[in-house]
């Protein structure tokens, strides 16, 4: 059935007359000139859900200047009205696009302004308010440049009243929104890279269940979902979330997601350690060669984006091997395998399903569930060896290095994580298996590599019993000498957590369906079977 028809009026348009039709859902433009091919062209339709803005336009006159001193503009009443929307370029680019269309008389004109106006208010999430948290020092130190220049414009046309604060050290913005009053806003966006949206992602949760009166420290507690989206502005080294969410990491693109109001939900790992959380973690977490590579890069932020490749290289030429246990839930009902080369995209059913059955449930501290582990069919798992790699991949981790990502077919939102077990092996074999990732070749297919999708996995280091000098005193003697003795030492990696170190091995994770909403639809491609019309199916 088509639309019904709410206006419709003749315009002129690039000094041509076009027939301009208003239905509850887009906004069309026909010339009216006909059998011309090339003003066919010209014909359009919009969607309502991906207009910017609507203005008038205000055309202004000077007098003439003989005998004037200086040049006076005076308005004339507005007969002219610019739609502002939004352009798909190649590589899920976005751009701000215009058409502005000519009246009959300024009634009409103020008439279209006032019911576009009144759709967009009234159809869809469009954020009002926003709190806006800039990282200057983050990737190539443009951050306040990229919001000045590229992003406040945007959120000028769109009417969006946006609270800017320029972060001084890490941790600010987390410790800002623990403080902060958040009732009025209608989401938080970060103008920076992974480490800065983890940032805030992890105050905002924490927030969120210290209201709800949720201990976060006990891995088996159902988290309350903050009502705020999360809005992310790529400005740092790899934008890894950007990627798994928009498809690139443009700040006009997302920003352009950011003022239509898009919605996806997100899943959230917690990890945790000896009953204490320690994170929350949305992206990676990496144990052994990608561990290494954090920490060694962490001690070199003055090379900038290089210093991963120049850690990396260093940290695959050492190869050290780490030895452990791995015990993992898998998620055995959701009809999705990490080798079904089965992309996430936007609107995925698989997502969509996890939601249906994943809904939430008020928060009752008497009603804490249980925690049971169970091992055997069905139930937890063990893996143990001798590793070069542990990696966790909550969503594809893609990134302009690695385009499919470390996962290509892990979801956003389906209440798993993609454990990657990388065994010892040689260096060439391991070599192979990191250029796979410069390329759409299949990265899982070695004897060397196991893939599970789980819910939950813990991980213990293996104490290795090795003998050692020790310097001991003598007291008579009142000298230092040496004596041999067998000593349990740890050789132990740290976990890479989003880009951020977590120093204790010996971890639990724990991974809750969609968590978190961001200002987002999921990356854009060619409508398939395994879609459903984009949308937000979190709340």
């Amino acid at each position: 059935m088509a639309d019904q028809v709410l206006a419709r009026e003749t315009f002129l348009l690039k000094n041509r007359q076009f027939d301009v039709t208003l239905s509850p859902t887009a906004l069309s433009w026909y010339p009216l000139t006909a059998g011309d091919a090339l003003h066919a062209l010209d014909s359009n339709t919009v969607d309502l859900s991906e207009v910017i803005a609507v203005t008038p336009v205000e055309k202004h006159c000077h007098r003439n200047k003989d005998g004037f001193s200086d040049i006076e503009l005076t308005p004339i009443s507005c007969s002219r009205f610019a739609v502002h929307y939004v352009q798909k370029k190649r590589g899920r680019i976005w751009r701000p696009g215009k058409v502005t269309f000519k009246c009959p008389d300024p009634t009409v004109c103020r008439q279209w302004i006032d019911r576009l106006q009144e759709r967009l208010n009234q159809e869809y999430l469009r954020p009002r308010r926003l709190l806006v948290f800039v990282n200057p020092f983050g990737g190539k130190k443009r951050g306040v440049q990229i919001y000045q220049q590229k992003v406040a414009p945007l959120f000028d046309l769109a009417r969006i009243k946006a609270d800017v604060i320029v972060t001084e050290r890490a941790g600010h913005a987390r410790d800002l929104l623990q403080e902060l009053e958040l009732n009025k806003l209608d989401g938080i966006v970060c103008v920076g890279g992974d480490g800065m949206f983890s940032e805030i992602l992890n105050g905002l949760i924490t927030r969120t269940q210290q209201e709800a009166g949720v201990d976060k420290d006990w891995l088996a507690a159902e988290l309350v979902r903050p009502h705020l989206r999360i809005g992310i502005i790529p400005a740092g080294s790899t934008d890894a979330v950007s990627y798994a969410t928009v498809g690139v990491n443009d700040p006009v693109t997302s920003a352009l997601h950011i003022i239509i109001g898009d919605c996806q939900p997100l899943d959230v790992s917690s990890v945790h350690y000896r009953s204490q959380l320690l994170r929350y973690n949305v992206s990676f977490l990496g144990y052994g060669f990608y561990g290494d590579v954090v920490r060694d890069s962490d001690l070199r932020r003055w090379m900038g984006p290089t210093r991963y490749d120049y850690s990396g290289f260093k940290k695959f030429c050492r190869r050290k091997i780490y030895e452990g246990e791995v015990a993992f839930l898998p998620c055995t009902d959701q009809g999705s395998s990490p080798y079904d080369q089965i992309r996430c995209t936007e609107g995925c059913l698989v997502c969509k399903q996890a939601g249906e059955k994943d809904k939430p449930t008020p928060f009752n501290p008497s009603e804490q569930p249980r925690a049971v582990e169970t091992f055997g069919p069905g139930g937890w798992q063990r893996v143990r060896g001798r590793f070069i790699a542990i990696n966790a991949a909550t969503n594809s981790c893609a990134c302009k290095k690695t385009p499919k990502g470390v996962s290509p077919s892990a979801h956003l939102a389906d209440g798993c994580t993609d454990l990657i077990l990388i065994h010892a092996t040689p260096r060439y074999r391991f070599l192979g298996h990191l250029l796979k990732h410069l390329t759409d070749s299949d990265r899982f297919n070695h004897s060397f590599i196991e893939v599970y999708r789980v819910r939950e996995f813990k991980f213990r280091p293996v104490i290795i019993e090795e003998a050692e000098d020790e310097m001991v005193e003598d007291e008579e003697a009142g000298v230092l000498s040496r004596r041999n003795c067998r000593r349990n030492t740890r050789r132990n990696s740290v976990w890479n957590c989003d880009g951020e170190i977590i120093d204790q091995p010996a971890i639990d994770v724990k991974v809750h369906c969609q968590l978190i909403k961001l200002f987002a639809r999921g990356i854009e491609e060619k409508k398939q079977s395994s879609c459903w019309p984009v949308g937000c199916f979190c709340a």
